[in-house]
């Protein structure tokens, strides 16, 4: 009979696995380079606890990857529920979009290094992306502070400055100013052309 306890070496060996995600994640944002030795002195675990859970640099950046755009959809419902649609929007944009976009400057030449190797980068993420954005923008034409001719591929690419983000830099200002000329393009009050 099981009494649907996780057990505790499962428990520790997924907080690892996370662990090493998110400190790889860190240093991909920073240097744009994986050091397994590294990464595994910052994650406060061996280095063979690192190949055992990713064998290779590319695996390793690939996980990382998911990993980002994962969290990026699954955060949406949750911001929209504690939110207003707008102010759901710019939290997204600044605590996590920005941050998966200074990952991803980092981790564009590994990843497409790591594509390269194994064939192809995980299928999905652009799509999961604009669905994410969809979903924050309708939440946003329903509570009128919004355009409804907007297109999420298009408020993407607007959002695409997040790019050049310096993680050592304020950072947060420079994306509260992205916004600001963002929003007002996409506010209600421009006529739809």
């Amino acid at each position: 009979m099981t009494t649907g306890a996780v057990n505790p070496r499962r428990a520790d060996t997924r907080r690892n696995h996370e662990r090493i995600l998110a400190t790889a994640a860190k240093s991909l944002a920073c240097s744009g380079e994986v050091s397994f030795n590294a990464i595994a002195k910052q994650a406060e675990v061996g280095v063979g606890t690192v190949y055992r859970h990713f064998p290779t640099p590319e695996a390793l950046i690939l996980a990382v990857y998911r990993r980002e755009v994962r969290q990026l959809v699954e955060i949406v419902p949750s911001l929209l529920e504690k939110y207003s649609p707008e102010q759901a929007f710019r939290v997204w944009t600044t605590d996590h979009l920005a941050h998966y976009m200074m990952t991803k400057r980092g981790l564009a030449d590994a990843l497409r290094a790591a594509g390269a190797s194994r064939g192809e980068l995980p299928a999905g993420a652009y799509q999961d992306m604009v669905r994410a954005v969809s979903t924050l923008l309708q939440a946003n034409v329903e509570a009128g502070t919004v355009r409804a001719d907007l297109k999420p591929e298009t408020i993407l690419r607007g959002l695409g400055g997040l790019l050049y983000l310096d993680p050592k830099g304020e950072w947060r200002s420079d994306v509260a100013s992205l916004l600001d000329l963002l929003w007002r393009g996409m506010g209600t009050d421009r006529p739809c052309p």
